[in-house]
Formats: structure tokens, sequence, C-alpha cells
């Protein structure tokens, strides 16, 4: 069983990857994830969001147990940036939950 208090950094990394995203940065949980003309900055996290300035997307992912709680905090903020959020189940599968508008 995975802890749910522990960030699914690796489970983030192994999603871009298999979209075909080139994922660079040594962050425990967070990289930069680039393909063609796109850049998102990747965050692995679970209670605690901390989000930064910039005008790059952002896609946060999180056990599918703290995806709720994860949006209301997120929405609760002021962003400058696009952001999406990535819900991902104890088996690997992942869910998109919020996807950023399409123009």
């Amino acid at each position: 069983m995975v802890s749910s208090a522990i960030p699914p950094s690796d489970e983030a990394r192994e999603i871009f990857t298999d979209l075909g995203y080139e994922v660079t940065g040594d962050a425990e949980n967070s990289f930069r994830a680039a393909r063609e003309w796109k850049e998102i900055d990747v965050l692995a996290v679970t209670d605690e969001v901390r989000t930064y300035g910039g005008d790059r997307m952002r896609c946060f992912v999180t056990w599918n147990d703290h995806v709720e709680r994860l949006e209301r905090a997120l929405a609760a903020e002021e962003h400058d940036a696009e952001w999406a959020v990535i819900g991902v189940a104890e088996d690997g599968d992942y869910e998109v939950a919020r996807a950023p508008p399409t123009a």
C-alpha cells in the first residue's frame, strides 16, 4: 500500500514520459515536461501546495483521495498561469481531474 502522505513523484514522471514529453529536472517533487512548443511545470503534491510566479502551465499530480482538497486550495489562490490536476490511483492508473480551458 502506498502512503498518501508521500507525493506521487515517480508516477508523475512516468505519466509525462509515457505521454511523449521530455522530462527534465532532478528535484524530488517537481520537474519540467516539454513536447514540441509546450512546456509544463509539474509538481507532485499531497496536502501542502506552494505556487510561485511565472506564466508557464502548471500541472499538479496528486493521489486520487487528495484531488478535491487540492482543487479547492488552488481555486482559492490567484494564478496567472493555467493549471491542471491529475489524480493517480494506487495501481498507477490516472485521470485528469481538471484540465485548463481550451482557447
